[in-house]
């Protein structure tokens, strides 16, 4: 399945969770009206035995128009609540409501060390800024991703994950993770927290109350002899069981339903990442046997149960409500000949010749010209490799990714771990080539920015102003789990400073706007445009013409060229570009942007395939072009792969 045919399905995926809770609401509605009108039936004084007449007789118009407005609301405010809560916190408040702590991007721990690295490899490879990642003191092997999308989302990995797996095993769990965050399973699921919320308050609210009444039911009965009361107290007690009972096999049928078929696609998807089926297979195989298996055993993981890499909780008398696969069938899926026992000893034949994808020599360009190669260069076939890679990263973008994080010197990527330092790399970044508007930056950086960041500003500036080009991005994507560490004032003293170096030679050049566009879209400094994603390519033809013309520009301003980028671009989309050679404000194209966002899934590789023709007309790409591409495609919710050369 291909990145936006996956992204629409996920999106129908939340029209299918609609209908199955106006089911379940429906159903809540007339069990707790039919529970109501027992316990009526009971207070009455003139109450006969419980038959069908009765009941309909105490069944009113009234009684059931309040008990449908009060468990709509119960439901639906309870969703709203959980909803902003997510909101606000991202996958952030999940791993935390799970007693995770976030790894400390600068740990010395050589497991917690392996996670990370393993982490800041898969997400260089697709694309997408680098997660933070969760620690959770749980002895099952486990793994979950949450989030809204890629600025907010988190990896979580269980105590007895790094503990047990080996590097390979923890690559394929990741890449499974990965394809949730890149499918759209990842915000399908977190919506489904928030649709359950209410649906499960109910369950809670039954038990809360059922307690309550037990210990005042007996009560009851010491100080009335005659029973009445404690038999009311009962008839309560029990309607709010099944009440509760209701709610929660509901909210965990609706889970099961959604979630189990992703499972399997994550799987495959893992091993198409990695090109290797033993990396998942076998952490599949410990966890089936491992004593804890995957279980996680934290107070609200039964509300998250459906994001976990495996079966977290235990299954009642039935798998109707499980929400993942059998393990065995998962495994089957991904090693055909697994011999059913639960040994580290079975193997299976990689999915191609490429049985690392670390392996630079497999992979058959062992400088990785992207990264090191003066001489090769990108072409018009960079570009569509990377649009039709998008979603489902192979070895040639892990080993890039490798190569990449190699390629940084080791003191700049020990300062992206450093809160002070982190700051100071980006600044660096916006330092002008220009010897005369450097000075005039610093100057301006001296007066506003801590002391403390200015002198890193001072350690660094040097070896950031010698990286090459290809490195620039991904040193941002690196810089992304500490900088989202900033209190809220920190963060806006962070954006004002960058906004005086950009503004210090009174020209916005294509590099500060990428930088700091990219920054504030994924740091949430700025307004997003958080409308459903509805809106048809025809709708924001001015939006598109700015981008295109702005992307044109990008590596030429002779204005035949660029007439030409555009013609080409032109023969992707369904109407025609305008004053093409009107210089765009670049300015505007921050807010055009985040209009496009709301474009359906299966509208957007048209924009991508016009962009991609802007800049691939002359048959070379240039870096300045290749680095502007990708992060408007990151900005616009489809995180693209790096531009691999092509030797």
């Amino acid at each position: 399945m291909d990145f936006f045919t996956a992204q629409d399905h996920a999106r129908r995926k939340t029209g299918q969770l609609v209908v199955l809770l106006i089911a379940a609401v429906m159903t809540l509605i007339a069990v707790t009206t039919v529970v109501i009108a027992i316990v009526v039936h009971f207070m009455r004084d003139d109450r006969g035995s419980v038959t069908a007449d009765n009941l309909l007789a105490a069944l009113s118009p009234e009684l059931v128009a309040v008990v449908a407005l009060g468990v709509v609301a119960l439901v639906g405010l309870g969703g709203l609540f959980k909803r902003s809560q997510l909101r606000r916190g991202g996958g952030k408040v999940v791993a935390e409501a799970l007693g995770g702590r976030e790894i400390n991007p600068g740990t010395e721990n050589a497991n917690e060390r392996r996670i990370l690295n393993v982490v800041e490899e898969m997400a260089i490879a697709s694309g997408m800024p680098v997660p933070p990642v969760y620690l959770l003191q749980e002895a099952g092997i486990n793994a979950f991703a949450a989030g809204y999308d890629t600025s907010d989302a988190v990896i979580g990995i269980t105590q007895g994950a790094i503990n047990h797996l080996s590097r390979e095993e923890l690559q394929g769990v990741v890449a499974h993770e990965f394809s949730h965050i890149l499918h759209g399973d990842m915000r399908l699921n977190m919506r489904l927290i928030s649709v359950l919320h209410g649906v499960l308050l109910i369950g809670l609210l039954g038990y809360i109350l059922l307690r309550s009444t037990t210990s005042r039911g007996r009560s009851v009965r010491r100080n009335n002899s005659n029973g009445k009361g404690a038999v009311v107290v009962l008839a309560l007690g029990v309607a709010l069981a099944v009440i509760g009972y209701a709610g929660t096999f509901f909210g965990n049928w609706i889970k099961a339903a959604v979630s189990r078929q992703r499972e399997y696609l994550a799987d495959a998807s893992a091993v198409q990442y990695t090109r290797n089926p033993n990396g998942i297979g076998q952490a599949l195989i410990k966890i089936g046997s491992h004593t804890q298996g995957a279980r996680i055993e934290a107070s609200q993981a039964s509300e998250y149960s459906h994001l976990f890499f495996g079966q977290g909780m235990k299954l009642g008398f039935t798998r109707l409500l499980a929400t993942h696969p059998p393990i065995g069938k998962r495994i089957t899926r991904v090693m055909p000949g697994w011999n059913g026992e639960f040994n580290a000893s079975f193997s299976a034949p990689a999915v191609s010749d490429v049985a690392n994808a670390g392996d630079k020599s497999a992979v058959g360009f062992a400088d990785i010209p992207s990264v090191h190669s003066s001489a090769a260069t990108m072409t018009g076939a960079s570009a569509q490799a990377a649009i039709a890679s998008m979603g489902q990263p192979g070895p040639r973008h892990l080993a890039n990714a490798k190569a990449t994080l190699d390629a940084l010197p080791a003191r700049i990527r020990r300062a992206t771990q450093d809160p002070y330092a982190v700051r100071a790399l980006m600044y660096a970044l916006l330092l002008s080539q220009d010897i005369e508007v450097r000075k005039q930056q610093l100057a301006s950086l001296q007066q506003v920015a801590l002391p403390d960041v200015y002198r890193e500003v001072m350690s660094h500036a040097g070896e950031v102003l010698m990286l090459r080009d290809p490195l620039r991005l991904p040193l941002m994507e690196l810089a992304l789990p500490a900088l989202k560490n900033l209190s809220v004032d920190q963060a806006t003293h962070f954006r004002q400073c960058m906004v005086g170096l950009i503004n210090a030679d009174s020209q916005v050049s294509l590099f500060e706007w990428t930088l700091y566009h990219w920054l504030v879209h994924h740091l949430g400094l700025g307004k997003k445009d958080s409308g459903a994603a509805v809106r048809k390519l025809s709708d924001l033809q001015p939006e598109c013409q700015l981008l295109l013309n702005v992307l044109a520009r990008a590596g030429q301003s002779d204005p035949d060229k660029v007439n030409a980028a555009l013609d080409a671009a032109e023969k992707e989309l369904p109407f025609a570009l305008s004053a093409k050679s009107e210089v765009p404000d670049i300015k505007s194209l921050g807010p055009a942007v985040s209009r496009l966002r709301r474009l359906r899934p299966q509208q957007k590789p048209a924009v991508l395939q016009a962009m991609a023709r802007c800049i691939e007309h002359s048959e070379q790409i240039k870096p300045a072009e290749a680095e502007l591409f990708r992060v408007i495609a990151d900005m616009l919710e489809c995180p693209m792969p790096p531009l691999l050369i092509e030797e």
